[in-house]
Formats: C-alpha cells, structure tokens, sequence
C-alpha cells in the first residue's frame, strides 16, 4: 500500500527546492524520507533458539511521522490511565474562525498559544463560576490544525472530566450534559481571545496597521465563533478510546491514502457536510505536499496541554484530593517496556522468532548510518 513516506520520497525534495521553507520543515520531510531506513542505522537481532538473524531499522520519531506514533500514542495514554476519574467525561471543540488563517499561518506560535490560552481561560472561568460549578476543573487540550481535506482548520479538543474542586476542597459533580453552555462558551472564548490579540496586534504580522486592525476585528466580532461540545463519553474506558485517537494523530495517516499515480495523490476524507460521507479526492502531488506542510508545527511547540487540577504544577496535589474524592483506590503504576507496549498494540509478541516460532530476539549488533560507518 502506498504511504506517506512514499510521496515524500518522490515528491518532497522538488517541493522543497521549489518552495523554501524554513528549516524545521525540511527536517520533518526529510525524517519522514529516512525513517526506519538504513540512512538512520538500526541493529540485528539474533534469535536465542535458531540463531536466525533479522536487521531493524531505527525510526525518525518525528512528531510528524505517521509510523513514529502509534507508540507514543500507546505510551502516553498508559500514563494518562492513572489520572483517570470515576466520573463523566466531556469532549469540548474550541474553533478559530477561517477568517483569521491567513494570520495564524504566518504566527503559529502566538497565535496557537494564544488558541490554547483563550480557550483554557474561557472553560476555567466559567467552571469556577457559582451560577455554573462553582469549582476548579483540570482538563487535557490537544491541538489540531487540519480538516478531513487537509486543509487549514486551527482547533483545540479538549477532554474535561464532569466536576471539579470546589474552593473549601470538596468534590462538586456536574450536571449530567454539561456545566457550561456552549454559546456562553463561544461568547467569552471570541473575548478573550480578541482581547489578547488587540494587545498583541502590533508583533503580529499581517495586523500591524491600523486600518487593517479595525477592519479584521469589527468582522471577528460580528461572526458567532464556533464551540461544540460532544454527548459525555460512556466509559473512563471510552476517554482512553478518544485520547488514543487524537493526542498523537498527524495531518494523515497511510491506510487513508489510497494511490500515487502520474504526479497525483488520492486519499480517502469524510465529508462531514454530507453525513460524513466517506469520498476520494485527488490532489496534484505538489498540492498534496503544500497542504501537508502546513500542519508542520513549529520546533519545540507542545501541542498537547494539561491545565487546571491536571495542570503539572498541580497534579501532584490536587489530583491525589480528586481521586481521594471520587474514592479512586490508590494503585502502583506500571511501566511498560516498549515490546509490551508493542504487544497491547499488535497483539503479537515482536521479539518471538518468526522463524522456529520459539526462540526470541535479542540484539547482538549495532548498524550505524552511512555517515558514521
């Protein structure tokens, strides 16, 4: 099946060329190139019972990478299973109008900052509120920044758990669709974050001028801005479900792309406006790369943010009063090796010999990159 890797192979270094982008960019496609290839080195396992010989590539683990994620994936929501509460769940959507692309495109940091910022503020005080909850809420952002079609679509999910800690340190459960409204939602997420961006404006590029400035925000404030909250997950088991899903989801996984032929790339999307239907579309090659490097994000920026109780300042100490709370039983956590984590992934035993079917792997060589051989 064709993937990713295979695109850039072909069609990445001529976008490159072409296009210029900054560093970071490169490094992304050209890791996604290499990946567990011999350009990166890796090692030869040798199977303890048959003496069979098998040599494994190492990975790029770029963030971007669609083979680098679904161990990291696994890894991070093992360590999430701890945290979870005995309570409903919520899945809140917090959306940057299209209006303000063309700005955040060419202002990622602030403007993703600022997209995580606004809409954490928004959920916090409105959960504190003693016409609401009236308690302390802790909840994990994820940033997105692609529809179905690959194209610019900034947003945060964000999963909440139904309460939160009142001020005197007692437990207060939410009501069983959810606290806030989601137009109160939307209307204190447009101000704040407008806010904060009319503080900003003049280190923003594209809003510098004034006239620029008036004529942006008077059709920012005259748009109803997008806030969707989800029904509540059934289960803690079904949070753990949705965190693996989007935590460590990149702009597109292989099994949607479907072919590459004559300098054209089609892939499978779900056209949300016609019942989410399930539909092909072709793409250009170039088109195709354009639109994926869009999604590249900036060097060092954290996508995934935990805040209020969940917050790690806070965690230590207030999540230990939830779960004391919530009569969570204290329990040690396990750290799982990445071939167990593999196993609960795969379902198979990846150091078991393919070969005899009884031995196991073990490594008895190193293979470095050509460039350090």
């Amino acid at each position: 099946m064709p993937e990713l890797q295979d695109i850039f192979r072909l069609h990445g270094d001529g976008w490159l060329n072409a296009n210029r982008p900054p560093p970071h960019v490169w490094k992304a496609f050209h890791a996604i190139q290499d990946c567990r290839t011999a350009v990166l080195g890796g090692h030869a396992d040798a199977c303890d019972e048959c003496g069979f010989v098998q040599v494994s590539y190492n990975s790029c683990r770029n963030r971007h990478c669609p083979k680098c994620q679904a161990l990291a994936k696994e890894r991070w929501v093992a360590d999430r299973e701890a945290e979870l509460l005995p309570v409903q769940y919520f899945h809140v959507v917090f959306t940057l109008p299209e209006e303000l692309n063309d700005i955040v495109i060419h202002n990622r940091k602030k403007m993703f900052g600022l997209l995580f910022a606004a809409s954490a503020e928004t959920l916090k005080a409105l959960a504190k509120d003693p016409k609401r909850l009236g308690a302390e809420v802790g909840f994990t952002s994820i940033l997105h920044t692609w529809g179905q079609n690959l194209m610019f679509h900034p947003h945060v999910h964000i999963v909440v758990p139904g309460g939160g800690l009142t001020p005197d340190g007692q437990w207060r459960g939410s009501r069983k669709k959810f606290f806030i409204p989601v137009k109160a939602m939307a209307r204190l997420f447009r101000g704040k974050f407008m806010a904060a961006l009319q503080k900003m404006r003049h280190e923003v590029r594209g809003l510098e001028d004034e006239s620029t400035w008036l004529t942006t925000s008077n059709a920012l404030y005259a748009k109803d801005w997008y806030v969707y909250c989800k029904r509540p997950f059934k289960t803690c088991l079904s949070v753990l479900k949705y965190l693996g899903r989007y935590t460590h989801r990149i702009a597109i996984s292989n099994h949607r792309i479907v072919s590459i032929q004559n300098d054209t790339v089609s892939f499978k999307w779900r056209d949300y406006k016609n019942r989410s239907k399930e539909k092909v579309m072709a793409l250009s090659a170039a088109e195709f790369v354009r639109r994926f490097a869009l999604h590249i994000l900036p060097p060092g920026f954290t996508k995934i943010r935990h805040y209020g109780f969940l917050a790690p300042a806070q965690k230590k100490k207030k999540l230990a009063l939830c779960k004391k709370l919530t009569g969570v039983k204290a329990a040690a956590s396990v750290k799982l090796s990445a071939a167990d984590l593999m196993k609960k992934l795969t379902g198979r035993d990846v150091t078991l010999c393919p070969r005899c079917g009884v031995g196991h792997f073990t490594i008895v060589s190193d293979i470095p990159p050509p460039a350090a051989a």
